[in-house]
């Protein structure tokens, strides 16, 4: 029997009533003759429900402590679904990150997996079960709890469909596919019925926020067809593959924005070897990670670095900035927390010339000022101001994908 992969979001499991509607779905697809393996995420907003009880009992939230919380909001998920679909008379087991055996490294809050057991998955459904497991979580070698991160159910599903050589990895959300633009947004975006996995990285970890940029990454690497779909309808949604040809088809493929975004400045910087290395060594001591980079001109043997994080990362990079400013003779820093990134993707790029100009001229029509600028094969990104994103991201689909 085929191995179908089945993940359901938050929004999709926010309620028993919804809970009930994943488990038709699932048991139809075990009733097609699949044995069928469940990935869920927390309830709703449980995530964020368990965060604030954190802050609400003080400021200590240590990092391990944090991830034993947030990990009990996905086994809340499996234990109620495994509940339902055995009161439909389908044999089913609940499993947690440890017992679907998903091994991690120790950084709490955001681990990697590192390897997947499925031995106990495959006995369980050689047995003839459903197996619900727990997204988002895993085990480190020391046997401590540990969480993916937001949006880490994603590759927990991917990672289970590459163990276990599934057919498909189908990943469910609100939206019944992947657009070229957030439709929401944009009312008239337009659905695409595939995309490779080159352009839905892109797409991914610069602000779309259908599928976790680390999924793509282990489904490429991995080759494992993902289809996202939507769980509140029947419709075919679109699969992430490799695809051949795409730049014959199809100049663009979407336009993203992602407003988690803070901009670093240093100035005054010696121009001497070493110095960047200094600077974001230190940074990627303490786990920042760091976006895109500019380096001015040199002028009287200095010059200015520009580089941008999340704004999650803010209170951990400015105190090392800040560090090796003094340390590398600097003459200071600054920064932006308000700032938004934009950027086209399309594999059709490679050989169009014109499209980075049809870009900026979409953003100076609407008065939109560029901070930095960055460039790929198949993306454009630019750093603007962060209440100038929405009507941004409006005027390039409108110029460029929607005429």
């Amino acid at each position: 029997m085929p191995i179908i992969v089945q993940k359901f979001g938050g929004t999709s499991v926010g309620d028993p009533g919804l809970i009930r509607n994943v488990a038709r779905r699932v048991a139809k697809t075990r009733e097609e003759g699949n044995q069928v393996v469940v990935v869920v995420s927390a309830m709703g907003h449980t995530t964020d429900r368990l965060v604030e009880l954190a802050r609400a009992v003080g400021d200590c939230t240590p990092e391990r402590e944090m991830d034993m919380l947030l990990a009990t909001g996905e086994q809340v998920t499996i234990a109620l679904l495994a509940m339902t679909l055995k009161g439909m008379g389908y044999p089913t087991v609940s499993l947690t990150g440890a017992q679907a055996g998903i091994m991690t490294d120790n950084a709490y809050t955001r681990a990697r997996i590192v390897s997947v057991d499925e031995k106990r998955i495959r006995r369980e459904l050689e047995q003839g079960q459903i197996v619900v497991v727990a997204g988002f979580q895993g085990i480190d070698a020391r046997g401590e709890t540990t969480t993916l991160g937001r949006g880490g159910s994603d590759t927990t599903a991917v990672a289970l469909a590459a163990a276990l050589h599934a057919e498909v990895c189908e990943i469910y959300t609100d939206v019944d596919g992947v657009y070229t633009a957030d439709p929401r947004l944009i009312p008239d975006a337009l659905k695409l019925d595939r995309i490779s996995y080159d352009e839905m990285l892109e797409l991914a970890s610069l602000g779309a926020l259908v599928l976790q940029a680390r999924s793509v990454e282990y489904a490429r690497q991995y080759g494992v067809v993902i289809h996202v779909r939507s769980s509140f309808n029947e419709n075919q949604g679109t699969l992430v593959k490799e695809v051949s040809g795409m730049e014959e088809s199809r100049l663009l493929s979407g336009v993203a924005h992602d407003i988690n975004v803070a901009k670093i400045g240093l100035f005054d910087v010696p121009d001497q070897p070493g110095v960047a290395r200094h600077l974001f060594k230190a940074l990627a001591a303490e786990e920042v990670d760091v976006d895109m980079i500019i380096q001015s001109w040199m002028r009287s043997g200095k010059n200015d670095i520009v580089f941008t994080v999340t704004r999650d990362d803010l209170p951990r990079a400015l105190p090392v900035v800040k560090r090796v400013v003094a340390e590398i003779g600097a003459a200071g820093m600054d920064y932006n927390d308000h700032m938004a990134k934009v950027s086209i993707v399309g594999a059709g790029m490679v050989s169009s010339p014109g499209v980075a100009a049809d870009m900026f001229e979409a953003l100076s029509n609407e008065n939109i000022n560029i901070n930095m600028i960055s460039t790929s094969e198949i993306k454009i990104s630019c750093v603007i101001e962060e209440d100038e994103a929405i009507r941004a991201v409006k005027a390039i689909h409108a110029r460029m994908i929607g005429r």
